[in-house]
């Protein structure tokens, strides 16, 4: 897991100050279907509230933890991430994620096997359900520097 959190730190480091310099026609730029690079990031703000509860909450609920899925398209209408300030976005992202490094360096190995079932019945534990949410990261990170 070292390494998983050594990587999630650099990107969050790397970008907390990149992304606000991005132009503003550049982020707000929307194609049909798709959302915007500030809606990304706002997805990024969604994931990052659900996986916190879930890094957390599998600590002291019942085991197999149960997985819940979120709406992601409606969260991102809802909270209406394109007409927020990409600096407000971006801290707001920056401090969640800096709260999941936070869980991630104090889960001992024993809690790296707990099991998760998700939606559709398949197993994974949390192990890689943390690194699958920094490779997540990674992906969308991507997509708003592209």
């Amino acid at each position: 897991m070292e390494s998983v959190i050594l990587k999630f730190e650099q990107l969050l480091n790397e970008n907390v100050n990149y992304i606000p310099t991005i132009q503003n026609e550049t982020l707000d730029a929307k194609n049909p279907g798709k959302w915007s690079k500030k809606e990304v990031l706002g997805h990024l703000v969604d994931s990052a509230i659900h996986n916190l509860v879930r890094f957390t909450e599998i600590n002291y609920s019942e085991k197999p933890y149960r997985h819940r899925p979120y709406n992601q398209i409606e969260l991102v209408n809802l909270n209406q991430y394109q007409k927020t300030d990409i600096k407000e976005l971006t801290q707001l992202w920056f401090s969640l994620n800096n709260q999941i490094v936070r869980i991630m360096k104090s889960v001992d190995k024993n809690t790296l096997d707990y099991k998760i079932i998700l939606s559709d019945e398949s197993v994974i534990d949390l192990r890689f359900l943390m690194t699958d949410y920094v490779e997540h990261l990674e992906h969308h990170i991507n997509q708003i520097k592209s």
